[in-house]
């Protein structure tokens, strides 16, 4: 609400919508089939020390604890450290272990959740181990809450027939043999939906013009610095 902070809205309609309100839908499903999922952010049922514990966990607090807290007022930073807290696929503690294939029968199958803050407080109660399993909107319903909770406004956005590009090339490759048969040899994909978050923040490293709504994306597929 205040006008000289880094994460300020003016629109008092987007405070009410991605600051403050607990509920929300997520769209998934495919380009012919959108569904509507209803999903349950939580963002103040006594979450905080929850998200704070997430911090004092991360690998960039591990490894620098001063250069980190001194940090914590920049959005971008925070950011970037909850994306990578969010999934526990770098040994970090993070709160949710990715899978994509196979069984769910000893866990949790990702489709059955429908909100963050059973999640949140199970991985608490886990002594921090990462709960399983998570998917892209589940990755994204959780960092919304998190970060909403921090005070950082955000938001989710769900992308259909999305192109996965694995070797920066900005195509999605495909290889053909001289007969016409397809080889199955590219890393690219095409998934049917994707869901990842953006967070309102200014950009003083960037420029004016690239203030406001900022990409993140928890879902473990790409690492990031290495």
């Amino acid at each position: 609400w205040f006008s000289g902070d880094d994460v300020f809205i003016a629109n008092e309609n987007e405070r009410q919508e991605y600051v403050l309100n607990e509920n929300g839908i997520i769209f998934v499903g495919n380009a012919r089939y959108i569904e509507a999922r209803a999903w349950y952010y939580g963002q103040f049922q006594d979450l905080l020390n929850i998200c704070l514990t997430m911090l004092d966990l991360s690998l960039y607090y591990r490894q620098d604890p001063a250069m980190d807290v001194s940090r914590r007022g920049d959005p971008k930073y925070v950011g970037r450290v909850i994306s990578s807290m969010i999934n526990g696929n770098d040994n970090d503690n993070g709160v949710l272990l990715g899978k994509w294939q196979g069984s769910f029968h000893s866990h949790e199958n990702p489709s059955r959740w429908d909100g963050s803050v059973v999640i949140l407080k199970k991985w608490r109660q886990d002594n921090y181990r990462p709960v399983q399993y998570g998917q892209c909107w589940v990755f994204a319903g959780v960092m919304c809450t998190v970060l909403r909770c921090l005070g950082i406004p955000t938001r989710l956005v769900s992308n259909f027939n999305s192109a996965h590009d694995v070797d920066r090339n900005l195509s999605i490759d495909k290889y053909y043999d001289s007969s016409g048969r397809s080889l199955n040899i590219s890393k690219d994909s095409t998934w049917d939906y994707h869901v990842w978050n953006e967070s309102w923040f200014v950009r003083p490293d960037l420029g004016r013009s690239y203030n406001g709504w900022q990409v993140l994306d928890a879902t473990p597929q790409e690492q990031s610095k290495g």
